[in-house]
C-alpha cells in the first residue's frame, strides 16, 4: 500500500480564461415554454449565473479555502484517491471519514471542517478525512470497470486503515450515504458506526394500511422523484459515456446539469435560497476544471446493478432532512438496520444538508456519535 503524497491545487490560468470564453461563447436554446422549471431549469436562470461565473465568480478563492487544509493524494487498488485529512487539536478526537454523492464534491462539507474538528467541547472532536470519489474531482478516474461502491467501501476502510485509524466512524449522503452504509454492511472490524442523512431502506409492506405521516410524506417523495426527477439518473446508468461528451464540452450545460439539483432537491425556492452563488459555482467549476462529467456520472453504471438493501449490524444513526428526496421511517429502517443507535427528523434542510444547513448537520453528526464507543 502506498503513503499519502501530499497535493496542492493550482490550476493554470490558461484553462480559467478558456472556461470564461467558453461561457461568452455559448450558443443559447430558445426560452422554455412553461412560466415555472417544469421544462428544466429556466433559460434565464441559467444566463444570469453564467454572467456571474464569467465575470463575477473567484475560482482561485475557492483553490485558496481547499489549499488551506491538508490535501493528499494515496493510490488504492490503481486509482489516486484525492482526500483531505484535518486532525483535531484535541486529544482523544474520534476519527470520520465524510463522503459526498453526486452532484456533491468534498467542496460540501467546508462549513463543518471547524466546529466538527475544533468544537467547544473536547467529547464532540472528531479527525476528519474527507475523500473525493473515485472519478471525482481531483481523485483519478478510474480505467477498468468495477468501481461501485461495494469497492470504493472497502478502498475506504484501506485509505483508514492506511491512515492509521484502526477504529472510525463514516457519514455519508447520496452516493456517500451508499458508501456509509455498504461500509458498515461489510463490517471488516474497523467502522465502529456509521450516520447517514439519507438512509437508504425500503418501505414496510405491513405497515401500508397505516401509515405515518412522514411515511406517506416519503412515498410522495418518491412519486415525485420517479415523475420528474430521475432522468439524469436514467442516463447515467445506461449511457455516462454519451452523456460526458455533451458536459464536457460545453461549461454552461455542465452548469445546467448541476445547478438545476441544488434547487429541485433542497429547502429552497427559485433563487436559491440556502446557498451563495459561490458556494453552487465552487462544485460546478471542480467539475469543469477536472472534466469529470463521464467518469462521475460511470459511478451510477458501476452501482445500480449491484445495489442491494442487505441487512447492517453496525451501529447506525439516521437524520431526516424533510427535502430530502429519499426518505424513510424508523420502523423501516429497522427492517435492514438491528443496531439503531441515533434517529431525528428534523424541520430544516435537504439533499445537501452540510452545505445547506451546516449547523444543523453538525449537531446531529455530533449527537449520533456522542454516546458512541469505538
Amino acid at each position: 500500500m502506498t503513503k499519502p503524497r501530499p497535493f496542492h491545487i493550482d490550476i493554470p490560468q490558461g484553462q480559467l480564461d478558456d472556461l470564461r470564453q467558453r461561457i461568452l461563447a455559448a450558443r443559447w436554446p430558445e426560452k422554455e415554454t412553461v412560466d415555472d422549471w417544469d421544462q428544466g431549469i429556466p433559460l434565464a436562470v441559467v444566463q444570469d449565473y453564467a454572467a456571474y461565473w464569467a465575470d463575477g465568480y473567484d475560482w482561485r478563492a475557492c483553490e485558496a479555502a481547499l489549499n488551506a487544509y491538508p490535501q493528499f493524494l494515496i493510490e488504492l487498488d490503481g486509482v489516486d484517491i484525492h482526500f483531505l485529512h484535518i486532525r483535531s487539536a484535541h486529544e482523544g478526537a474520534r476519527p470520520l471519514i465524510m463522503t459526498h454523492g453526486w452532484p456533491g464534491s468534498v467542496m460540501e462539507f467546508m462549513e463543518v471542517i471547524e466546529p466538527l474538528t475544533n468544537p467547544a467541547d473536547p467529547a464532540d472532536a472528531f479527525h476528519l478525512v474527507i475523500p473525493s470519489l473515485p472519478g471525482f474531482g481531483f481523485s483519478g478516474k478510474p480505467t477498468e470497470t468495477g468501481w461501485s461502491i461495494t469497492k470504493i467501501a472497502k478502498v475506504w476502510n484501506d485509505l483508514m486503515l492506511a491512515l492509521g485509524y484502526e477504529r472510525y466512524f463514516a457519514q455519508g449522503g447520496d452516493w456517500g450515504s451508499g458508501v456509509t452504509l455498504e461500509i458498515a454492511r461489510q463490517n471488516l472490524g474497523a467502522c465502529a458506526g456509521v450516520h447517514s442523512n439519507m438512509v437508504l431502506a425500503l418501505p414496510d409492506p405491513a405497515t401500508m394500511a397505516e401509515l405515518s405521516d412522514l411515511e406517506k410524506r416519503a412515498a410522495a417523495r418518491m412519486q415525485y422523484y420517479q415523475e420528474k426527477e430521475s432522468g439524469y439518473s436514467a442516463i447515467q446508468k445506461t449511457r455516462p459515456q454519451t452523456i460526458g461528451y455533451a458536459l464536457a464540452d460545453s461549461a454552461v450545460g455542465q452548469m445546467a446539469w448541476i445547478l438545476e439539483k441544488f434547487r429541485n432537491w433542497s429547502d429552497c425556492d427559485d433563487t436559491f435560497s440556502g446557498f451563495s452563488r459561490d458556494a453552487l459555482l465552487d462544485t460546478i467549476t471542480l467539475y469543469w476544471l477536472t472534466n469529470s462529467a463521464a467518469s462521475s456520472a460511470r459511478l451510477y453504471w458501476h452501482s445500480f446493478s449491484n445495489m442491494g438493501f442487505d441487512p447492517v449490524s453496525v451501529a447506525m444513526g439516521g437524520t431526516i432532512f424533510p427535502k430530502e428526496l429519499f426518505q424513510t421511517s424508523r420502523r423501516w429502517a429497522e427492517k435492514r438496520f438491528s443496531n439503531i443507535i441515533y434517529w431525528n427528523e428534523v424541520d430544516h434542510g435537504g439533499h445537501f444538508a452540510a452545505l445547506e444547513v451546516p449547523q444543523i448537520f453538525v449537531e446531529e453528526v455530533r449527537a449520533c456519535f456522542r454516546n458512541a464507543a469505538l
